[in-house]
């Protein structure tokens, strides 16, 4: 009820000020004031006209629905119909006052003025109660002392496009937030310097932020916190110095939330800003998909992720979350990783239907119970083993993890009639110098060889190293510097891939709803993501140091520790065997002339070595399959060797 009689003082107020505009109207219009006032001619008498011409433009009003436009957020588009509310509200005032009397004794300047007048009336109405709601009118206060009008909250320096700048500076307005004081835009084009976006000066452009900063601390209004508005890969002329260089400062580095971080949150205006992670600084310009894809994959389907505690895992849980999963299902073997991610969705997302299950890809009988249970119609395999040196020193534990328990899952996923299974793959498997790549090769091919044509669709997504994954070099590193170093890099060249863990559950989503087209293809889909170019470890080490506001060599020490066994100083993305063809924005499929079909069979002895735990049966038998599948010549399995792709 209350919400209709918001909707009708909207309709009453334009009819109102349209009245009002036509008398004004009358009163100015040329032939009032050269005293050739025809009016008496006319059958309507001025109360008539303003009558007339107030319903009229109530009525328009209505058809538009410019009710359930607020006032308090008007903009250009309302103008816009507002104008054309005048428009033909004067024009069909015309006719009618045509048929009525031929409009006899009406000046035709009444016909000009009125419209124009009705359109000042209703924006102007319109945005001052906008400048109310935003407290624009603020700084126009007379009687305001010099403390008043002096800023009391922290000094904020925005960074960022000029257009971003304004959608900020808008939203804090709207919500009246004085968390923290802007003190001026940092932009990335050199001809916007000097203009203001809503009271706030662009007061030097990127390349000169040393400058600017400079500038701000003359003026007494040196920032506490700077605001990057886009994400902190998009924005060139920052230097891993200069950033550190703000931190040594004491200036807080923040951002606004990402797109998936906002969906989750749709109740809210905007999140609160948090503080950048190095992650963030150090990778490479994000990637924009399309999302609609993805959305339409998910949304309103049931989902499993086995691995959901881990670092890809979680985030998959995330974003499946975000969009609109009917029921989640959490599969991890490990307790604490597996009550973290479930309790980080009760909270985040409290409407999620979905369920925690502590069940270890290993054990055949329980994931597919557990499978059976839940009726998945999507599954992503993200469980698995992945560091290097552990693997290697536990051959066995590597095989049954990531070998069995990924047929285990694909097995369980074509029993419970799951539409797709997707596994999460890694660019060590080409050329595999390592038991981890190794096993995820043969994880591939074990992928590869469960489609038969109908039924459940397989693929596997293959993609490098991620960026502040647990166990990952940039965790390593943030530890050592805080400790006080050295850093360790085991070679000068080493150098690997790296995407975000954001970006990188955004791509397997990606190429996962690509496959999901083809629903008549006979074999299952591998695909790559588009790693960009490999980044040098040492110059990584560099970056991070800097980051911390030291200087590498002088306060941080670089130590080189020398290759472990296994490792390469590059990794590659194809195989001798393979060929890449692109098939998505930023994804390609991955194209083989490997001949052999891994089945059951193969696997039978290489599990029971596995269980039997003779570690050197287990890493021949592994490399012998491996080297079949390659195409090379079947023998024994390599030595622990170090592989140095120059």
């Amino acid at each position: 009820m209350e919400q209709m009689a918001n909707r009708a003082q909207t309709i009453v107020a334009d009819t109102v000020i349209a009245g009002l505009a036509f008398l004004l109207a009358y009163l100015l219009s040329a032939t009032r004031a050269l005293g050739l006032d025809s009016s008496g001619l006319s059958t309507l008498n001025l109360a008539q006209l303003v009558a007339i011409y107030a319903l009229l433009a109530g009525f328009f009003s209505s058809i538009f629905r410019r009710e359930l436009s607020p006032w308090r957020y008007v903009s250009i588009p309302d103008a816009l119909v507002l104008a054309r509310t005048a428009v033909l509200t004067v024009g069909v005032f015309l006719l009618t006052v045509f048929v009525i009397d031929r409009a006899m004794g009406l000046a035709r300047s009444i016909l000009a003025l009125a419209p124009i007048l009705q359109l000042a009336g209703s924006m102007g109405a319109r945005t001052l109660r906008r400048a109310l709601h935003e407290h624009a009118l603020d700084s126009f206060a007379p009687l305001k002392s010099i403390q008043d009008r002096t800023p009391q909250a922290p000094a904020l320096l925005l960074i960022g496009p000029t257009a971003l700048a304004d959608t900020y500076l808008r939203d804090v307005a709207r919500r009246h937030d004085q968390a923290w004081t802007p003190v001026g835009i940092v932009g990335p084009d050199a001809r916007d310097v000097g203009q203001q976006v809503r009271g706030v000066c662009i007061i030097e452009c990127i390349e000169k932020l040393d400058v600017a900063l400079a500038d701000l601390r003359r003026w007494n209004r040196y920032p506490r916190a700077i605001l990057f508005l886009d994400e902190p890969g998009r924005l060139k002329g920052l230097t891993a110095d200069q950033l550190g260089q703000l931190k040594n400062d004491g200036i807080r580095l923040l951002r606004l939330p990402s797109i998936v971080e906002l969906s989750q949150h749709d109740g809210m205006a905007l999140l609160p800003m948090r503080e950048i992670s190095v992650e963030e600084l150090l990778a490479r310009e994000p990637i924009n998909l399309d999302r609609a894809a993805v959305r339409a994959l998910v949304q309103g389907r049931r989902v499993l992720v086995t691995g959901a505690g881990g670092s890809i895992g979680a985030e998959l849980c995330r974003q499946v979350a975000t969009f609109q999963a009917s029921h989640l299902t959490l599969l991890d073997f490990s307790e604490t990783s597996l009550f973290e991610i479930d309790r980080e969705l009760g909270e985040t997302c409290p409407g999620l239907s979905r369920k925690a299950a502590m069940v270890d890809v290993r054990n055949a009988a329980r994931v597919a119970a557990c499978f059976e249970a839940e009726k998945p119609d999507l599954v992503f395999h993200a469980a698995a083993l992945k560091h290097v040196s552990m693997v290697e020193c536990h051959p066995c534990e590597g095989v049954l993890t990531n070998v069995i328990g990924t047929l285990n899952v694909a097995k369980a996923a074509r029993a419970a009639g799951a539409a797709q299974m997707v596994l999460i793959s890694t660019d060590k498997a080409v050329d595999p110098s390592n038991v981890m790549g190794a096993t995820k090769r043969l994880a591939e091919s074990v992928i590869q060889a469960q489609q038969n044509g109908a039924g459940t669709r397989f693929s596997a997504v293959r993609f490098g190293n991620v960026l502040g994954s647990a166990g990952s070099v940039v965790p390593i590193f943030k530890s050592q510097i805080d400790r006080g170093g050295p850093v360790t890099v085991t070679h000068e060249d080493m150098a690997r891939f790296f995407m975000t863990i954001p970006e990188a559950a955004q791509l397997v989503l990606h190429a996962t709803a690509t496959c999901a087209g083809d629903s008549e293809g006979a074999d299952a889909r591998l695909f790559l993501l588009e790693m960009g170019e490999p980044v040098r470890i040492m110059d990584l080490a560099r970056q991070m140091i800097a980051l911390s506001g030291r200087t590498p060599g002088k306060d941080i020490e670089i130590e080189i520790t020398g290759l472990r066994p296994g490792e390469k100083l590059s990794e590659a993305l194809l195989d001798d065997t393979e060929r890449s063809v692109p098939c998505a924005p930023k994804v390609m499929e991955v194209v083989s002339s490997s001949a052999l079909r891994v089945t059951t069979n193969h696997l039978l002895n290489l599990e029971a070595l596995a269980e039997q735990g003779d570690v050197e049966l287990v890493r021949r038998a592994l490399f012998d399959l491996v080297a079949q599948i390659r195409g090379e010549k079947p023998g024994a399995a390599p030595a622990l060797r170090v592989v140095a792709n120059g």
